[in-house]
């Protein structure tokens, strides 16, 4: 399943949802901080840089970069979702365009965690 939303449109059954900010970040504008926004405080994003990045803050910072480094047409394409109590993991492959239009692309690994409101926001997110 090929597309260009982000995981969280995918979970809930391709059905727009206003609490994805990300998929909006990705596809229009390329906002590092309405990435963020879509993960927990205290996150862990694990980038092939193989830092440990903490928090909005970092993943942000992160994000930053690689826009500002023209990646662009960031697409999932989802192996698996999981299921249980308050928790998704979804398994994807990724890709995108690197700054030079080369073809960009590996593996992604989403855990995301229901919040109150019944929204979810990513709590651990691995890439190669």
């Amino acid at each position: 399943m090929a597309a260009k939303f982000c995981v969280l449109d995918i979970l809930w059954n391709d059905r727009p949802q206003p609490h994805c900010k990300a998929r909006g970040a990705w596809a229009n504008g390329w906002n590092a901080a309405a990435v963020a926004a879509s993960y927990m405080d205290d996150a862990i994003f694990l980038p092939p840089t193989h830092d440990v990045v903490e928090g909005p803050e970092g993943v942000q910072s992160f994000f930053d970069g690689l826009f500002q480094n023209g990646v662009t047409d960031h697409q999932l394409e989802v192996i698996n979702v999981m299921e249980g109590g308050d928790e998704i993991v979804a398994a994807s492959r990724w890709s995108a365009k690197g700054g030079d239009g080369s073809d960009i692309g590996g593996i992604a690994t989403h855990v995301f965690e229901r919040q109150n409101d019944g929204s979810l926001k990513l709590k651990l997110h691995t890439f190669n």
